[in-house]
Formats: C-alpha cells, structure tokens, sequence
C-alpha cells in the first residue's frame, strides 16, 4: 500500500516546478530580449582571451564613415550596448550593432577590426572542437557571418610581430600563436576594407571589396554570390594595382572547398609587369587548387620575378600564355607561347616553394632564341639603350654587372631544347639546334651537357658560373668537331669566287675567369685554346694581299681568284690576365706559310699582332714585308711593317739612281720553298699533337 505524500513533499515538488518554470521563463525571457546585460561581461571576457581590448560601443562615424551617419555618430555609440543581443538556443547567435578590436601596443594602425551590424551564427559542435582544438586539427568553423561593413588592419613587422597574432603582442616568431583563419558556412561582408603593412614582405595594400555570399540558398536559382575587390599599394616593394571578380568567397574559405571551387578573374599590374587571369581555386588565402589561363607581359622576364621571389632573367620585352595550377607547395605552369623579343619560346615548369629555397625545375623550348633578346641576362646592353655609344673608343665586351644576389635566391633544374639560337652577327650562323642542362644549386649556375650543332659540326662541353662570392668565377670547358669554316664565317662575295676560308674546324678551349661582370672575367681569363684546320683552303687573292705580292696579285684579279688548299693550319693560344698569345699560330699553303705573334689582351681589349708571310714560289713584283694589326677591338687598324719596309722601299730609290730597271730588284722574290717547308712540317706535327691531346680526353669520358 503506497503513502500519500506528505503536504512537505508537494510543497516541495510545487517549489521545483515553479523554480523550473522561472528558470525556463527566464531563458525565454532572455533569448527574446538577447540578454543584454552580457554585454559588458562578453567585452571583458573577449578581452582577456585575445589580448586586446574589444569594445562593443563604437563611434559609427569611424564605423561606417559616412556624413549621415557621422552626424548621428554620438547618440549611436551612446545606445550600442543597448542594441547588442545575443542567443543560445540551438547554437550561439550574436548580433553586433558594432565592434573593435584593438591594434597591438607595438603597431601604430588604429585598431585590429572594425565591423558594423555584425551578426554571428557558431555551432555547439564546432565550439566543442575549438575548444579541445590541437595542432593540425581543423580550425573553427563559423556557421554565418554577416557584416554591413568591416575594416581591417593587419601589420607585421620585420621580427615577425603580427597583429592577427592574439594575446602575443610582445612576443617573437619563435613563441607567437598565429590565430588560424576560420571556415564560413555563409559568409557576407556588403562593404569591406583592408589595409595591409607586412615589414616581412615589403608590401603595404589598401583592399576594398563587396561580398555578397548566398551558399546556402536550397536551389541554384536563389544563389546569389558575388565579389567584387580592388587592391592599390606596394607588394614586395613593387607598386600593385589590381582589381579581382569572382563567384564569391565562401568556397575559398569553407569546410567545403574541395568540392567547391571558385571561379575568378583578375586584372593586376605588379611593378613593371601586368597579369590577366581566369580560373578557379579553393582557397583564398593559399590559393590551394588554383588553376587557370594567363597571360603575362612586361618590359622584362626579370619584371615577373620581383614580384615573387622568383630570379628570371633580364630580358628584352616580353609577353607569354599559358596555365598555371598550384597542388600543395608546388606550383605548375605549362607555357604555350611566350615571345621574348623576336624570340619564341614554350617550356612546362614547376617551381616549390616548401624547401629552404625555392626550387624551379621542368624544360625550356622554342623555336627560335635571339641572344640579342636575352642580352642584359648575360652582360650586353641592347644596341638602343640609353647608355649606348658610339665612339670610336666605347667598348666591345659586355659590362653590365651580374644580378649574383639572384643567383642565390632559388635552386633551378632546367633542361633545354631550342630548335635555333641565333647568335646576334649575320657574321656567324646560329646553332641548330642547342641542347643543355641548366642547374642552379646555392649560386652556382652549371651549363652541362651543352651540345649545340651549327654548320655541320658541333659544340660540346660544360659552363659553371660560381656566384657565391662578392665576384663570380667562370670556368669553361669545350670542343668543337667538324664545323665547316665556309658555313659558319658568313662572308658573301660576288660572282663564283671561292670563299674566303673552308674547311673543318676541331678544337677545345679550358679557360678560367672572376668578375662582376662578362668584361671583368674575360679580363682575368687563364687557360689554353687549341684549334686546327682540316681539309681547309682560303682565297688566293688573300694569301697574296697579305704578302703584299704585287705582281701575283694582280694575275689572280686578272683571271680570277681560286682557293689554295691549306696543307696544314693551327692555333694554340695561352691566356693569362685575359691576354692571349700565341704559342702557335700558323697557316700553311700550297703558295705561301702565314704565321702569326704578338698579343690580344682582352683585359684593354686591344689588339697587337704580326703576320709574316714566307712565299713558296718567285715573284717579280713584291712588297712582301709583315703586316701589323693594332689599336682596339671597337676600332682595329691594319698597316705595313715600316721598317722593312722603308729598307726595301729606300734600295728602290738608291738602285733607281743607277739604272731604273735595277730598281725592280729589291722588289723580286725568289721564294724560301726550304723555309717554308720546314714551318709545314713543324705545323704538321703540331696539328697531330693538337688533335690527340684534345681527343684522348673524349676517350676517357
């Protein structure tokens, strides 16, 4: 049998039930009024966390900015509290007439945010997980956000100070917390602002932009998603305008992104270069999942990587399109066209960012390089530059200091095909194709495996540039195998006359040099450079032009000039402080033997060089005495041996005193065959030195 409950027990049921009634009746009460007096407490507690004041009572004429609302500026930021609500049924729903975070001490903007008829939506779920949030967990999620208008300014200094950096205003990189940046499920800012100082970056942007997200309407139709930014400022010290338009930025920010990208266009100038891009990505911020078409032009390919960090080349003009996609750290970029002056060029890169140092890696092609286009990459200014002369003594070699900083800023692994490189003379044919390795690894920039063919021979070896110190040391090292004089040396002449000079050039060339510059390493090149003639023949006429033979001159003028076989021909120069001299330098004929001495210094770059030429056979009517070649490489001069030849000259004059017909006799050359002969054999034996010094190497390797 079951006791009635005593009249203390109902009592205190009755109490219980009123209690809960109250308790739901407060609940109520505040969820309808938006608990208003949590306000003050919110701001204090907010404050804490962050590190910062925030302040819900703000002057809305700073807010929003307007002359209307700067008039009712005083009486709104009076009533703020009054208007702040916030709910917690089925989530936390906060709505802000206006708030501000405060700048860190250290920063001079005037505050962190700024927003104005804020209205948050955060999940229960996702609070949780923000509140046992690790390392590498994902970072909170807010359901909505909603703003009239926001402000932010972000600031980092040099240490690596940053104001989104919360409750570490006096901290370093090393122990600073970087708050992370949340996910939206809807996000909608009608007008905002950005103002962006990063010391890190050397970069200081003004952004506004207007968005308007609608993700979750239920039906494609009622998606409205818009956004609209405008950038104005200095990235990486380089002057910035830009102006992007795209779908909306709620994917690029969303627990969503992988499934939903973005589509866009932007429209930016950066320093000297400008960029047109349309495309999509996922992420705003990393821009992870971005793909696209640009195009991309500048004055200079140096111009596109100042903006990113990345060393290219000083170039002519240039404009390119392509695709680029980024996957990770990596990013791709395949281009279909780019012309660099008159060259053009494709290539497929792809250059990551996750290392120590960037690294850029892929193939480089074309049909066509001008070296002209790539001039100020490798030391020659342009024939229009400004700094241009044209005075008899300007100088020849290529002055323009190396960019070795650059060198240093990434690591490189190119491989390199280009059907035709022209080499910036109509005097020398352009190598057909060229074939090589470019690897740049902590400032030092290796050309290896270099194969180049050009006049049906070829160019082999390996370049290594070492741009790790204060000047740049070069060391090449290269041959070259059957390259047809007569094709290579452009020289036209009229009619059915021979060439000038033919035959197979072989040879190799080990040279070392240091500088700043293409002119300051030739100056201090040392080493050797071999080269031999095979199966050669040059113009009679030039043989005897440059012995000065009169007589024999003027037969071959009269029936026509022939090519004299060359029986043997050799070069073998020593540098030393950029001055070559030869140990020999001879080319024997059927005729005559020409043999040449003297210096060319490529550190004055001067010239001071002595032919002789010792004839084979008699001639009636001869001057023959050496030649000279001096002055500078900008303006070299060629002039007769004057005191030989004021002797012979002066028994011309002496023997013409006694009998006119014996002044002929000074002016007859019998010839020296023997001589000349044992010169021939002399360079014959050079010749077979030559070539198996330079092949035994080629067969070790």
């Amino acid at each position: 049998m079951n006791a009635t409950p005593g009249p203390a027990r109902q009592r205190g049921w009755w109490f219980a039930a009123a209690a809960v009634g109250l308790l739901i009746t407060g609940i109520a009460l505040g969820e309808w009024l938006g608990w208003p007096f949590l306000a003050t407490p919110l701001e204090t507690r907010l404050s804490q966390t962050l590190g910062r004041q925030v302040r819900f009572s703000v002057d809305n004429q700073q807010v929003a900015g307007t002359p209307a609302e700067a008039t009712a500026g005083t009486t709104q930021a009076a009533s703020s509290l009054e208007q702040f609500s916030i709910r917690f049924i089925g989530g936390v729903r906060l709505q802000l007439p206006a708030i501000e975070i405060a700048a860190p001490a250290w920063s001079s903007a005037p505050y962190t945010l700024r927003a104005s008829n804020l209205r948050l939506a955060l999940d229960y779920t996702d609070l949780w997980q923000a509140y046992t949030h690790d390392a590498g967990d994902p970072p909170l999620r807010i359901a909505r956000l909603q703003a009239e208008t926001l402000d932010a300014w972000l600031h980092r200094l040099a240490d690596g100070r940053a104001s989104w950096q919360w409750n570490a205003d006096n901290s370093s990189t090393a122990s600073a917390q970087t708050a992370q940046v949340p996910v939206f499920g809807f996000l909608e800012v009608k007008n905002g602002r950005l103002h962006y100082d990063d010391a890190l970056l050397a970069s200081q942007l003004d952004i506004r932009l207007s968005l308007i997200d609608g993700a979750q309407a239920t039906s494609s139709s009622n998606r409205t998603s818009s956004l609209q930014a405008n950038a104005l400022g200095h990235y990486r010290n380089q002057p910035l305008k830009a102006q992007l338009v795209s779908d909306g930025l709620l994917p690029w920010l969303s627990e969503g992104a992988e499934n939903a990208p973005v589509a866009f266009s932007l429209n930016a100038t950066v320093g000297r270069a400008s960029l047109v891009f349309k495309g999509s990505a996922l992420d705003a911020l990393t821009l992870r999942g971005l793909t696209g078409r640009f195009n991309l032009k500048g004055p200079s390919l140096a111009a596109a990587g100042e903006p990113l960090g990345v060393t290219l080349p000083t170039t002519a003009a240039f404009k390119t399109d392509g695709w680029i996609g980024k996957k990770g750290s990596a990013w791709r970029v395949v281009v279909d066209d780019a012309t660099v002056g008159a060259s053009r060029l494709t290539g497929a890169f792809v250059f990551e960012t996750g290392g120590s140092l960037p690294v850029l890696s892929g193939r480089l092609g074309g049909s066509r390089l001008l070296l002209a286009d790539l001039g100020p990459a490798v030391g020659v200014l342009p024939a229009n530059s400004a700094t241009a002369t044209t005075t008899a003594d300007k100088k020849v070699l290529p002055a323009v200091p190396f960019d070795l900083a650059a060198l240093r800023a990434m690591n490189a692994n190119v491989l390199v095909d280009i059907s035709e490189v022209d080499l910036n003379t109509r005097l020398l044919e352009p190598l057909r194709p060229l074939h090589m390795h470019l690897l740049l690894n902590s400032g030092v920039l290796t050309f290896q495996d270099l194969k180049a063919s050009t006049a049906q021979g070829q160019l082999m070896g390996r370049l290594v540039l070492d741009g790790r110190a204060a000047q740049a040391v070069w060391n090449a090292d290269v041959r070259w195998d059957g390259v047809r004089l007569e094709r290579w040396l452009r020289l036209a002449r009229e009619g059915n006359a021979p060439p000038y000079v033919s035959g197979r050039l072989n040879g190799n060339a080990v040279l070392q040099g240091r500088g700043r510059s293409t002119a300051e390493i030739l100056a201090s090149l040392k080493g050797r450079a071999r080269s031999e003639l095979l199966d050669g023949s040059i113009s009679h006429l030039v043989v005897e032009a440059a012995g000065i033979d009169i007589a024999q001159a003027l037969g071959v003028l009269i029936a026509g000039d022939d090519a004299l076989p060359v029986q043997c021909g050799v070069i073998d120069l020593l540098a030393e402080g950029g001055v070559f001299r030869p140990r020999v330098m001879v080319l024997d004929t059927s005729d005559s033997a020409i043999w040449i001495n003297g210096s060319l210094s490529l550190a004055n770059e001067s010239l001071d060089l002595q032919a002789v030429v010792i004839p084979k056979d008699f001639s009636p009517l001869t001057l023959r005495t050496p030649l000279r070649i001096k002055g500078s490489f900008a303006q070299p001069s060629v002039s007769l041996e004057k005191q030989a030849l004021g002797l012979k000259l002066a028994g011309v004059v002496l023997l013409a005193l006694v009998n006119p017909l014996a002044a002929l006799l000074p002016l007859i050359d019998t010839g020296d065959a023997e001589k000349a002969q044992r010169g021939a054999s002399g360079c014959q034996r050079l010749a077979q030195r030559a070539a198996t010094q330079r092949t035994a190497p080629a067969r070790a390797r």
